[in-house]
């Protein structure tokens, strides 16, 4: 499995932005999609965004359409999730994930996460 280490949370104020890391241990990931996905406080875990490595293609939930971003360097190789307009719901932690099969359905390998706190 690949390993994946998540950074670049923290605490900013509403309306503020950040932009998240997913930094893989395989230099290759052709083949596979990386995904974000969130869990608040009290809340199940949540799909965000998701990315296929080699052509690019991006999925998002309806409801994260329009303030977060998913990018991908191919060379470092890291996943980037851009949030903008922060709202304190968006508190959570964010964690990325890696699908090998590529089907954006089937994630085998998951980073520790990273904190977003969004304080009002």
């Amino acid at each position: 499995q690949v390993q994946l280490v998540e950074s670049g949370g923290g605490l900013v104020q509403a309306g503020g932005s950040l932009r998240l890391s997913c930094t893989a241990s395989e230099h290759t990931l052709s083949s596979y999609v990386v995904g974000w996905f969130r869990r608040a406080p009290g809340k199940e875990r949540e799909f965000v965004a998701a990315i296929s490595w080699r052509l690019g293609f991006t999925r998002y939930a309806d409801s994260m359409r329009g303030r977060f971003t998913i990018s991908r360097d191919n060379v470092k190789p890291t996943a980037f999730l851009q949030i903008d307009s922060l709202k304190p719901e968006d508190t959570a932690v964010y964690y990325c994930a890696a699908d090998r099969s590529g089907s954006f359905r089937s994630y085998d390998s998951w980073g520790q996460g990273t904190q977003v706190t969004v304080s009002s």
